[in-house]
């Protein structure tokens, strides 16, 4: 119990039964099967508590078992058998008291440090996250860190619709150049589905149309050429060049 070690964990690991567990605890022998069991579970308890487990075996069957009728035979001999008992030669329970006393403040003590590391830990790794998160979010107003783009960021999906405000040709790829519009003119009043992917590639004929770029608003400025843009949820519409405009012929 000081080690806060649940019966549970000592069960899982011996493989004795909780019940017989609290039976040795509170020496209630008579829950337990017999002594040939009794002192396997002592031995067996003790080696998963630290504690000497031949000197426990000794003391219970010194106090517990019947004695055999070596340990009745009398000092001096004589013609009749005594039923007086040895003496006990194995260690007093005073003393076995003071080695688990001894060994329940290590374990406590062990466990304190133990507790105090994983908190640091913890706090490190915290610490470490964080960083990581601000260098990949983009630059701060003074410029001190610089706008990375991560493996996990490029991957997150993007929602895109089209809402047309006139006549306008549209070339739309996602992911993997699968064609989801494929090279068609729509009309004004006319609307999309909402399309999620992790990347969006898109040619558009003239600036008569709205992107709505997860739920945001954005206009096409004008243009007397065709406009092509590269969507993602980290890198934003970024335009593309003239011969980077995806085609769907």
């Amino acid at each position: 119990m000081r080690a806060r070690i649940d019966v549970s964990e000592i069960e899982a690991q011996t493989k004795i039964r909780a019940k017989y567990l609290r039976a040795l605890e509170n020496e209630e022998w008579g829950l337990l099967p017999g002594p040939t069991f009794v002192k396997s579970f002592l031995r067996t308890y003790a080696q998963a508590l630290g504690l000497d487990g031949k000197a426990l075996v000794e003391e219970y069957r010194l106090e517990h078992e019947r004695p055999s009728d070596a340990n009745l035979e009398p000092i001096i001999s004589s013609p009749q058998r005594t039923g007086r008992r040895a003496q006990p030669t194995g260690p007093s329970r005073l003393y076995i008291a003071s080695v688990v006393a001894i060994v329940v403040v290590i374990i406590a003590l062990i466990v304190l440090i133990v507790s105090g590391g994983k908190g640091s830990s913890k706090g490190t790794a915290s610490t470490s996250t964080t960083l990581t998160v601000k260098k990949a979010g983009g630059s701060t107003s003074g410029g001190a860190t610089t706008s990375t783009t991560t493996t996990t960021a490029a991957q997150r999906i993007v929602a895109l619709s089209l809402t047309p405000t006139g006549t306008v040709y549209v070339c739309l790829i996602g992911d993997n150049g699968k064609v989801l519009i494929p090279g068609r003119n729509l009309e004004a009043g006319e609307s999309t589905p909402t399309y999620h992917e992790h990347h969006f590639l898109i040619t558009l004929g003239n600036s008569s149309v709205t992107m709505y770029i997860d739920g945001i608003r954005r206009l096409v400025p004008p243009s007397s050429q065709a406009i092509g843009y590269s969507i993602t949820r980290a890198g934003g519409r970024h335009t593309l060049t003239t011969g980077q405009l995806p085609t769907c012929g």
